[in-house]
């Protein structure tokens, strides 16, 4: 007990001691001392500086001076201000320029001082005032070395990377200035601190504030806006006289008031003294400890350190831990030129990810995503999922610009727009951007060019847990850092609720209507927010709970225009290599070219007498779908009685009732006989080398088994479905609803009687949910879904004849006249609509051993002697 009391005590005091580093205010010692003394600071080492005098010895002159300082300037300036015309940050969700209704100001205030400097307009050793002489804005000149062209600041690896503090003019990849900081933006915003009255935060003005009697916050905001109006301006977050005096320790501090870095763990509770300077302004745990327990902040899980080289690039310490630096693994305050939102790497140059280029939000992720030679972590890298590979994979969704169809990233999160009927982020409390919402447009209505793939589109990084759970309500070391990965729970009992990685983003949920397979859902529900603590996993919350709701957003006609037009239309999106397709084609794909509504075909609807089939067929029919959006309410009863599960485990458990994930379907491929990812290979549908992003094979026959009973390897359908249940040649005693007239099981039964057996004979091909019962075609009617009119009997007149119209026939050959209950199937509810109860095989066909037999019309024009 004493030795626990102690190492607590221990703790403790290492903890405070980190927390509360010394900042000492003395220019002497730190780069901005340009004189050409080196000063030493209490370590005795002087700074590393890069540009200084050649001979000069004053410090102070480079900056201020008591006599002739520039007009109109404070403190007592002594230098020309730079007369740029600067471009300002902007950015889409940029709620500062919402409520301006214009861009940004020019800067103004000491960030106008910093940019005589730091824009590379102007010489650093040109001042007005030098040893009493001179006056006039400039006149004075003092020789330098290690300075750029004409005596500006030296270029260092360009203004257009951000390895520079050369800003140069155009501050679009620098952090914004000269911006109103107000309650009316952070109530907008909702995940910055909410000033007072008189613009501190909190109330005594310890942290955030323009500086007033009794008011000396550690970041003050500058009196530079209309009316006084405190904005950010370069010196709120930095002081140039600074150095930390445990600097050789955490690393360079870069002049900041607060941490560069986190120093302890973060809570959900503001802590200026050990968080990093970030959250002084951006409150990223809206008070439930979201980003705290994130997957990217909590020293658990965020326990990788960086390379020697990624960290001395970014001037981190030495082995710096993943949580401790925060923000700025992702950001980068002066980032490179094209980057969104002050992305870290975030363009897609060919030479380098910071030489400039379009914005490519993949690039930032992928500094740590990616497989181990190309990490930037070292330790435990195999707890870090690998996304770059799988979309390197032969099919993925486009995330590169060269990949998407207007050749630039399109998707992009909006603080003020208007979808009528889904979403209002015009108001004054919108909080848009915080959720990363986008507009339908940008997603592709009325304009499929802009779809394509973000990695903010499924996940928000503030709030990603490394949890199976992704609602797990009050966050807890426990209940956020116990798994190895962000991954959704497989274990019986399944359901569709979203694991840790997608926990915080935003998705939509379908307003189902009649529930026909071919009506669209009426409407959509915005989705939105972070859960908090609440503990409501229902899809009726008004945060996002299932995995489908957030691939549905671009997976149906919230996403695009849809005209519901079968097999193809012309309004949604083209499917990617659509040249030159045929029923046989190469690429497998079945002779269509757009997209499928997964919304229309997804959704669940227990009625029975509004199927989508053609009224003839309605009897004992109804429709099917897969449990993605919700649970089939057909138990093992209701499947005729079985006994023993057909499906593989976890399938087996709590059928009728479970639901399943897109991605236990979709996503990098995976053994034989599962859809579990191995090592650090993600959950999600990236990439795959199989068609449509799938785990297994899909062919151009569907799967299926020869008659010995060997399936397709690695065939996708089982992957759940266990297939010595379909495939095998001798009844195996178990079996599915497809069962009766006295021979047992009838997919081994057909298994046996024909050389190899398709499953897509019987079964639509693309099956996330059908017009019939059990996703089972019928060639007796066939109708929008493949273009025709109303409904029609296919003819299969040959042998080997077979039905194939995308997206959903393909070698189609079952028809059924009349459907029967689970496990009450007979051959007579099989044949075509067109032959009469007991009509016999023309011997024309050559079929004499059948000839003299009756009431098997069953195999008349549908499987006569099947391939």
């Amino acid at each position: 007990m004493r030795f626990e009391l102690a190492a607590v005590m221990t703790i403790t005091l290492a903890v405070t001691l980190a927390a509360s580093a010394e900042k000492v205010s003395d220019v002497r010692a730190t780069k901005h001392n340009f004189s050409a003394t080196a000063v030493g600071r209490t370590t005795g080492q002087p700074p590393q500086r890069d540009v200084q005098a050649t001979g000069e010895s004053q410090v102070c002159v480079f900056c201020h001076t008591p006599h002739g300082a520039t007009a109109g300037t404070a403190p007592l300036w002594n230098r020309t201000l730079s007369g740029q015309t600067y471009t300002p940050y902007t950015s889409s969700s940029l709620d500062a320029e919402v409520l301006l209704g214009r861009v940004l100001d020019q800067p103004a205030g000491s960030s106008k001082l910093c940019l005589s400097c730091h824009d590379g307009s102007l010489a650093i050793g040109n001042v007005n005032v030098l040893s009493g002489q001179g006056g006039a804005e400039g006149s004075q000149s003092i020789a330098m070395s290690g300075t750029g062209v004409g005596g500006t600041m030296p270029d260092g690896a360009g203004e257009t990377t951000g390895f520079t503090r050369r800003l140069g003019i155009d501050l679009r990849n620098d952090h914004p200035i000269s911006l109103d900081y107000t309650t009316a933006l952070a109530t907008r915003d909702g995940e910055m601190r909410v000033v007072d009255a008189n613009q501190q935060w909190p109330a005594d003005g310890s942290v955030l504030g323009v500086r007033a009697p009794g008011y000396k916050p550690k970041l003050p905001l500058e009196p530079t806006g209309i009316g006084g109006t405190g904005q950010l301006q370069c010196a709120t977050c930095h002081d140039p006289h600074l150095y930390d005096t445990e600097e050789a320790a955490k690393g360079l501090q870069k002049f900041l008031r607060l941490n560069r870095f986190q120093e302890i763990p973060p809570s959900n509770a503001a802590n200026p003294d050990s968080d990093i300077i970030c959250l002084a302004c951006h409150d990223k745990n809206t008070g439930n400890g979201s980003w705290a327990h994130s997957a990217h902040a909590n020293p658990n899980v965020a326990d990788e350190t960086y390379k020697a080289l990624p960290a001395a690039q970014r001037q981190f310490p030495p082995a710096q831990p993943v949580w401790k630096a925060a923000c700025l693994n992702c950001h980068d305050t002066h980032t490179v030129a094209g980057a969104r939102r002050l992305l870290r790497e975030g363009t897609d140059s060919p030479l380098s990810p910071k030489a400039g280029g379009n914005p490519a939000i993949e690039e930032t992720c992928y500094q740590c995503h990616t497989n181990s030679a190309g990490a930037v972590v070292v330790n435990a890298t195999g707890n870090v999922p690998d996304i770059q590979t799988e979309f390197s994979l032969a099919r993925h969704m486009p995330i590169r610009s060269v990949e998407q169809a207007a050749g630039e990233e399109r998707h992009d999160i909006d603080a003020n727009f208007t979808d009528a009927g889904f979403i209002d982020c015009t108001g004054p409390a919108s909080q848009c951007g915080k959720d990363m919402l986008e507009p339908r447009e940008r997603l592709g209505v009325a304009n499929t060019d802009n779809r394509h793939a973000e990695c903010t589109d499924c996940h928000n990084p503030h709030r990603i847990i490394r949890s199976a759970n992704g609602l797990p309500g009050v966050l807890n070391a426990a209940n956020t850092s116990t798994d190895q990965r962000a991954s959704h729970n497989h274990a019986p009992g399944h359901t569709n609720i979203i694991s840790g990685a997608l926990r915080g983003a935003w998705g939509v949920e379908p307003v189902y209507g009649d529930g026909s397979f071919f009506s669209l859902p009426g409407s959509y529900l915005v989705k939105r927010g972070d859960p908090g603590a609440s503990v409501n996993t229902t899809a009726s919350a008004t945060y996002v709970t299932r995995e489908y709701q957030i691939c549905l957003k671009c997976h149906s006609d919230y996403g695009y225009t849809d005209d519901n037009v079968l097999p193809n239309g012309v309004t949604r999106p083209l499917l990617g290599n659509t040249t030159g397709l045929t029923p046989e084609d190469p690429d497998g794909r079945n002779n269509f070219s757009r997209y499928t509504n997964q919304a229309r075909e997804l959704q669940p609807n227990n009625a029975i007498n509004n199927t989508g089939a053609d009224g003839a067929f309605n009897t004992g029919n109804h429709r099917s779908w897969h449990p993605v959006v919700g649970p089939t309410g057909r138990d093992l009863g209701a499947r005729g009685n079985i006994t023993n599960s057909p499906w593989l485990t976890p399938w087996r458990n709590d059928v009728g009732t479970q639901t399943m994930f897109c991605s236990d379907c979709h996503g990098a491929e995976t053994p034989d006989g599962t859809v579990v990812p191995t090592g650090n290979q993600p959950w999600g549908p990236h990439g795959s080398n199989r068609k449509f992003i799938l785990k297994g094979e899909w062919g151009p026959g569907l799967g299926g088994a020869t008659r010995d009973g060997d399936p397709t390897p690695n065939f996708l359908c089982f992957k759940c479905h266990d297939p010595a249940v379909y495939t095998g040649r001798n009844d195996s005693g178990r079996r599915s609803g497809f069962f009766g007239g006295g021979k047992g099981n009838l997919h081994n039964y057909h298994a046996d009687k024909v050389e190899k057996i398709y499953c897509s004979w019987c079964h639509a091909a693309v099956p996330h949910g059908w017009k019939n019962k059990a996703l089972l075609v019928n060639l007796n009617d066939v109708g929008p879904e493949a273009g025709y009119p109303g409904s029609m009997e296919v003819a299969t007149n040959g042998d080997a004849d077979n039905f194939s119209e995308g997206p959903y026939y393909m070698r189609a050959k079952l028809k059924v006249r009349t459907f029967a209950a689970s496990g009450n199937w007979s051959d007579s509810n099989c044949g075509s609509a067109g032959k009469a109860t007991g009509s016999r095989i023309p011997a024309s066909n050559g079929n004499t051993a059948n000839d003299a037999q009756t009431g098997k019309d069953w195999m008349i024009d549908t499987c006569s002697n099947p391939p």
